[in-house]
């Protein structure tokens, strides 16, 4: 739920989040050069591409010759929409370059060539080295002093409970008429430079144009802000006056703007990825009459169901433990520090079952893992955070822009409810979806262009800020210009296009089509004319041997590299592994264009008596592709999601399954928009554990996981059916005419 830049701070990644990194993160590079000077300048500009478990990831670094004839500069990630990251010194002996990252043990040695065009070398982590060559590359224009563009004025804005809230407010110097304020408010800092200026203002560069007071926010107990912070503070009891939410704070909070800010137009817009989007949705349940546009973004709507924390019942380890400890154990960003390389190996043997984490780690000092502890299914805790309690029969009176991105690795199902809950009481037509090929706020600041090895072929981020984003709120703030869309908006990947819609997902020329499971690994739109074989493929799933999420070693959800863009993953890591089960089509004689939800009908048994099941639809790439030499055979996950099976009668009450009981389970895979093309193939995977992205389901039914026993983890033979009578399928939205 980490918003995904580093001032909205999403990327759990080593060149992620600037704030938190900024503090104690620091490329350390040394000067040696005795002797004199080398005739080969590192000063300039560098790209090269990472290669982490099979995705690719930018690095740039910018290096300049200080006033003592050192070094300095900067580092950027484009692929996770982190820049500026400062390098405290620059090592070089002849034409030998080394530079060192503390903070994640690793270091980059190379050497110059003789032309000074290109560095040779490796980046080292871990005892395991990766070649990393770098290139010169043009000098991008520098970030604008926003110093010279604005008026800052630093308040503390009063609740109506007393509780003071840190806020920074920029007014374009100049300003000609009254401007509408636009209001971000996050738990992640406002990230200043070294003049004291908001390093938010660039996510909205494509909005100065039009004229905005821009206000920035440390919510209640965060940072600068008074109060305590309250992960996910349920909405308030409106009997009591007095009572607050992040609601509430956000109206007093306009209220307060709209009457003290000189040169206001006496509108307010609100944007926020992320737990930024989470606040700006709560906004909506009683908002200021000021509110006239709110653009929702990358929210989580159910940590039980779907978002951060847990999916269908299975606890997201990794993302729940790490991010616990980042936003609970200080009043800023805190990372815990691993004591192995690959934490893959750290949660199976340091940490071993969840019932170790506070005897060994955590020692109960943190309220939201406590929660998780004591709220292992869905009750009345949990309920009480959900947006269908709350948005199911609201009647929108904010016009509000839904974001996502399709490869989201945090809250990709958050925005999606959002819309379709707002969208059963918009009469009024102020309910709209954008969605692009991006992972958790990936529209930020990025080109948009790529994500890990895949090319989208444009710059889809800079087209969502400029052509999307701007325009709505110029139409409802300003009163300027025409909404940029009818209803929803999404990016085809495949072919590659942005596409308007009237409705999302489209009601007309789509049909339902079953893709079936076959006997020989086949997958086929023709269902099973009887039995197959032995009418079922098999496998032993060992929670002593898990299935990794991503290529291992598998380093920190943050910071750490692999996390923003391990959906993007080459699959083959795992394929043909044999506690996963893969089944696959022929090549397509023909595009088959998927646009809307996407079901998984899983027809299944175990011999134990509870059991996770993990299905994935994959893309695989032909095996000769010359438009992309790398992505040859490449497998790439489209959709995917997991169910814990005790709850397969519902999630308030688990059940054990019963053992060698053939049982159906239907798992969405939710929405999508993308083209399998022609002379690709469509492969389906399942399996039942993927750690440590989610915690090992002990395979015996147990009342609590989180208060498991090493010794109730226990192997189990799993078994995916595809007889007449049951036949596990996929249902596909497959449009007609569409991408072909």
């Amino acid at each position: 739920m980490n918003e995904s830049t580093p001032a909205g701070r999403s990327l759990r990644a080593w060149l992620v989040s600037i704030a938190p990194l900024a503090a104690g993160l620091g490329l350390l590079l040394s000067s040696m050069m005795p002797g004199g000077q080398s005739s080969i300048s590192p000063v300039g500009d560098w790209q090269g591409d990472l290669d982490v478990g099979g995705s690719s990831l930018r690095i740039v670094f910018h290096i300049s010759q200080d006033a003592q004839n050192g070094y300095s500069g900067t580092a950027d990630s484009p692929d996770q929409s982190a820049s500026g990251i400062p390098l405290s010194s620059v090592a070089m002996k002849g034409s030998s370059l080394r530079l060192e990252i503390e903070v994640v043990h690793g270091s980059y040695e190379g050497t110059l060539s003789a032309d000074g065009s290109e560095i040779d070398g490796a980046w080292t982590e871990g005892g395991s080295s990766t070649p990393l060559k770098l290139r010169r590359i043009q000098k991008p224009s520098a970030p604008p002093d926003y110093s010279q563009i604005f008026d800052k004025r630093d308040v503390m804005i009063a609740t109506r409970d007393g509780v003071k809230l840190h806020t920074e407010i920029y007014t374009p110097k100049n300003a000609s008429e009254p401007l509408p304020i636009f209001l971000t408010r996050t738990p992640y800092g406002l990230d200043d430079d070294e003049k004291g200026f908001s390093g938010l203002l660039g996510l909205y560069k494509e909005m100065f144009p039009d004229g905005y007071i821009f206000a920035f926010q440390d919510i209640r107990g965060r940072y600068k802000s008074e109060g305590q912070f309250v992960m996910q503070r349920d909405p308030r009891d409106k009997s009591d006056p007095r009572s607050i939410d992040e609601g509430t704070d956000t109206y007093d909070t306009t209220d307060w703007l709209v009457k003290n800010v000189p040169n206001n137009n006496g509108r307010v817009g609100e944007a926020g990825i992320s737990y930024g989007g989470w606040l700006t949705t709560m906004a909506l349940l009683e908002p200021h009459p000021a509110l006239r546009a709110v653009s929702e973004q990358a929210s989580p709507a159910d940590m039980f169901l779907g978002d951060d924390f847990h999916h269908n019942g299975a606890f997201r380890l990794s993302y729940g433990f790490e991010y616990a400890a980042l936003m609970e154990s200080s009043k800023e960003n805190f990372h815990f520090e691993f004591s192995k390389n690959d934490t893959f190996d750290w949660y199976l043997n340091d940490l071993g079952p969840l019932s170790n984490a506070n005897r060994l780690y955590l020692h109960g000092k943190l309220p939201t893992w406590n929660d998780f502890v004591d709220h292992p299914n869905y009750d009345s805790f949990w309920k009480r955070q959900v947006f269908r309690t709350y948005l199911e029969n609201l009647k929108l009176a904010v016009p509000n822009l839904n974001v996502a991105g399709w490869w989201d690795q945090e809250d990709f199902y958050g925005p999606v409810e959002i819309y379709e809950l707002l969208e059963k009481n918009d009469t009024n037509h102020m309910n709209y979806l954008a969605v692009g090929p991006w992972n958790h706020g990936g529209w930020e600041r990025s080109a948009g262009t790529s994500l890990g090895n895949i090319d989208f072929g444009s710059d889809t981020a800079a087209y969502f800020r400029s052509k999307i984003q701007a325009p709505w709120f110029a139409y409802w703030l300003k009163g300027k210009g025409s909404l940029p869309l009818t209803e929803a908006i999404t990016f085809q990947t495949g072919t590659d296009r942005w596409q308007n819609y009237d409705s999302w997902p489209p009601h007309t020329g789509v049909t339902e089509r079953k893709l079936y499971f076959h006997d020989k690994s086949r997958l086929s739109f023709d269902p099973p004319a009887g039995d197959e074989g032995d009418g079922f493929t098999s496998y032993l799933s060992d929670p002593a041997h898990p299935v990794p999420y991503r290529h291992r070693p598998i380093s920190p959800t943050y910071p750490g590299p692999g996390w923003p863009v391990w959906l993007l993953e080459d699959q083959r890591f795992v394929y043909l592994r044999p506690d996963v089960a893969a089944f696959e089509t022929d090549s397509l004689p023909s595009n088959v264009a998927v646009t809307g939800d996407i079901v998984a009908h899983l027809f299944a048994s175990t011999t134990g008596s509870d059991s996770d099941w993990i299905v994935k639809l994959i893309d695989v790439y032909p095996e000769q592709y010359k438009d992309d030499p790398k992505l040859a055979g490449y497998q790439l996950m489209i959709a995917d999601e997991v169910f814990r099976g005790r709850f397969h009668n519902g999630f308030e009450k688990p059940q054990p399954l019963l053992p060698n009981r053939l049982t159906p389970f239907i798992i969405d895979l939710h929405t999508n928009n993308h083209v399998f093309l022609k002379g690709h193939r469509i492969m389906v995977q399942v399996q039942s554990t993927w750690f440590p992205l989610i915690d090992r389901n002990p395979q015996k039914f147990v009342p609590n996981i989180f208060k498991a026993d090493a010794s109730d983890y226990q192997k189990a033979i799993q078994r995916v059916y595809f007889t007449k009578a049951a036949s596990s399928y996929i249902e596909l939205p497959v449009a007609g005419g569409a991408g072909q």
